[in-house]
């Protein structure tokens, strides 16, 4: 991990602010390297941010999580069924897409995909497909209303976040706009679908970190990039489920616009 300290406070917060929010935590990594030549972070980097972003959704959907949990084991076991036990399986189904997805292509995106022009684009087209769906959403369902056809839906969304610049938090929650959710429920339902898939790539990344053996390494600054980026995630996810409902989607979809083509005028004219 060759970067300063100052590197890694900045990188760590820019990791904390958008891993939740819909505004694609790919795209803004890109920026320090855009601006200021940063060397790439690495996977040592990677591994710690998404620990503390894992225990920052964890932490802030604990009750929602013991109870999806104790629904679920109800009904492998006892074969009771709730709307808790439905809401796990949902999570569960949304989950394959992306796992299946991401096994297969990870390699070829990492590759190929992660290029300026990519991310500006997919930052710019998904910002309007989230507008659009905020505008046509009409509220009407619940997430008990939901199933596993809405599931395999949110999770060929959440798939496409593999791509550079679409946002995983921003894409599961314009599909979830377009399932007809409210914007609260459709966070809620984003937040949680980002826990087995936040895990996955920890597990995922941190195997390759003990194969090469650098877990150890490095073991301060990914304690210190872990603190900031959850601390940073968990107030990202507070206050935009207390202020979606009252903002809307619409800042976060200009931001992005303006983000894409800052980035393409950034990568035309270096």
């Amino acid at each position: 991990m060759d970067l300063s300290y100052s590197n890694l406070t900045i990188l760590s917060f820019i990791q904390g602010i958008t891993e939740f929010l819909p505004i694609s935590s790919s795209a803004h990594l890109i920026l320090p390297s855009l601006f200021f030549g940063w060397p790439d972070q690495g996977i040592n980097f990677d591994v710690a941010v998404h620990i503390g972003t894992l225990f920052a959704v964890v932490f802030y959907f604990r009750q929602d999580l013991c109870g999806i949990l104790k629904g679920w084991f109800l009904h492998l076991f006892q074969g009771e069924i709730s709307e808790e036990s439905d809401l796990a399986w949902f999570i569960l189904i949304a989950t394959l897409p992306a796992m299946l997805v991401g096994l297969s292509l990870n390699d070829y995106i990492a590759s190929y995909a992660r290029s300026g022009v990519i991310i500006a684009v997919t930052s710019f087209v998904f910002a309007l497909l989230l507008w659009f769906s905020d505008r046509i959403t009409s509220s009407a369902k619940a997430l008990n209303d939901l199933n596993w056809k809405h599931a395999i839906f949110l999770g060929i969304a959440q798939a496409l976040a593999l791509i550079p610049g679409t946002s995983r938090a921003g894409v599961t929650m314009t599909a979830a706009l377009f399932c007809q959710l409210s914007r609260q429920t459709a966070a809620r339902i984003s937040f949680l679908m980002a826990i087995p898939i936040i895990l996955g790539s920890f597990l995922l990344r941190s195997a390759e970190m003990i194969e090469n053996g650098s877990f150890y390494d490095q073991i301060f600054p990914m304690i210190y990039g872990m603190t900031i980026s959850g601390s940073i995630a968990f107030a990202c996810i507070h206050y935009f489920m207390r202020l979606i409902d009252r903002i809307g989607f619409l800042p976060f979809v200009l931001y992005r616009i303006g983000l894409s083509l800052l980035i393409f005028t950034m990568v035309l004219f270096e």
